[in-house]
């Protein structure tokens, strides 16, 4: 959900209630509740974040907006991120010149181009910043953190 002071990122798992708000003045990241989000948002699907990126105007979110699923580890679904969205905090781009505007879209036009590679894999439910070796001998208590911990 898009508004003008925040990124509201809602997780489609059933029952589940917790919703990251991210403030776009203030850069934070918080843990808010469905109910916090305000009807005159805009909503649309995304299947991830791939991270923020600062740039001459300001901090920009990269989402995932389409996946395909590429095969399974251990049943696990593998996806790999097939397009993207580059999302300004900023409402505006007032505050720049003529050149910064220019250097700005020279640099979206280079990250445009790196997220256009393939290359893009991630899955929810295993962790693919380890090999198996490496995860076959990790203790018991690292397998149970969540991914997000570890």
């Amino acid at each position: 959900h898009i508004t003008p002071e925040k990124f509201y990122v809602e997780a489609c798992d059933d029952g589940a209630d917790d919703v990251l708000a991210i403030d776009r003045v203030s850069t934070e990241v918080t843990l808010t509740v469905k109910q916090d989000v305000p009807p005159s948002a805009v909503t649309r699907p995304i299947y991830g974040i791939l991270g923020t990126i600062r740039l001459v105007a300001g901090t920009y979110l990269i989402v995932i907006t389409r996946k395909k699923k590429v095969g399974e580890i251990f049943s696990h679904a593998i996806w790999k991120a097939t397009d993207f969205d580059i999302l300004s905090y900023k409402k505006t781009m007032l505050h720049l010149t003529d050149i910064q505007l220019q250097d700005n879209k020279v640099f979206l036009s280079m990250l445009n181009h790196v997220l256009s590679m393939d290359g893009f894999y991630f899955s929810t439910t295993y962790d693919l910043t380890h090999t198996l070796q490496r995860l076959a001998n990790t203790s018991p208590e690292f397998q149970e953190m969540s991914l997000l911990e570890r």
